[in-house]
């Protein structure tokens, strides 16, 4: 039988060529299927585990070298220190989206009752970390899609969290009447003939929550001019965009006479999320 040691060596080696985190890979995969911490590989590397569990391993190895994101072979991607539930229905969370936590933490304050509504809001990871770091502020989620709504439910009851309500809707069409602090959303933005659709896990994320029309701005165009509607006055919006669209998204909120535009960096310095406050 092989051991912890050797397996990963072989699987380090199969996909060597297919990730740009082999080893890293390799290590998550066994130790989903070993229910076990990485520590655990360290400490007892030379030990065997069973035929199931080599070929639950072995397949899941096979997928990955097949392109299919870690996220969705073991379900869970951590975001903002929690482990939320994702499927192939939603988008997989990206260290880039903790920049709009970061924001719109910074305009919530820590212990008033706030109203602020997450569009497009996919597996949930905005509408609940916003919840549970502002237990004050009631929270709505909005998705079109069902099954990735009921994958944001899901998270949001995982996290015992009782100040999110959620929404079917095409972003405010089905949405009460009501009028928000904070308006907050990671939106298709990407254009349908961008070559970057074609590489690495977004090729098998959800098109209709990556792809938008009219050069990926659609979408973002549509929720800042339904915002201004739903924001009471010195209401905050906040879009995540794409690396190179922030003077777009800038002169969009311009356009419909947002104040106090501006846009701010990722991580990775890329100018990744525009903010505007309605007049």
């Amino acid at each position: 039988m092989p051991t912890i040691k050797s397996l990963l060596a072989t699987a380090t080696s199969t996909l060597a060529n297919h990730s740009d985190s082999p080893v890293l890979d390799a290590e998550v995969l066994l130790c989903f299927v070993l229910n076990k911490p990485r520590s655990y590989l360290r400490a007892w590397c030379d030990n065997t585990i069973t035929d199931q569990q080599q070929a639950d391993f072995l397949a899941l190895i096979k997928q990955r070298q097949q392109g299919t994101p870690i996220a969705y072979l073991t379900g869970t991607r951590e975001f903002w220190s929690r482990d939320f539930k994702v499927t192939p229905d939603v988008l997989i969370p990206r260290p880039d989206t903790e920049l709009l936590i970061e924001l719109s933490l910074a305009l919530i304050p820590n212990n008033q009752a706030v109203k602020l509504i997450d569009l497009g809001t996919g597996s949930g990871i905005i509408a609940a970390t916003l919840a549970a770091e502002r237990p004050n502020a009631q929270v709505t989620a909005v998705d079109a899609s069902l099954a990735a709504l009921a994958v944001a439910q899901h998270n949001a009851q995982q996290h015992q969290l009782t100040n999110v309500e959620f929404y079917s809707s095409d972003w405010f069409a089905n949405v009460p009447k009501t009028l928000f602090d904070l308006v907050i959303s990671n939106p298709p933005y990407i254009d349908s003939e961008d070559e970057h659709l074609q590489q690495g896990d977004v090729r098998f994320e959800p098109k209709t929550a990556l792809i938008a029309n009219n050069q990926g701005l659609s979408d973002i165009e549509i929720i800042a001019d339904k915002a201004r509607s739903y924001l009471k006055p010195q209401g905050h919006l906040l879009i995540e965009h794409g690396y190179n669209q922030a003077s777009q998204v800038q002169a969009i909120f311009n356009a419909l006479h947002y104040d106090k535009v501006q846009s701010y960096q990722d991580l990775s310095g890329q100018f990744r999320v525009t903010y505007g406050q309605k007049l």
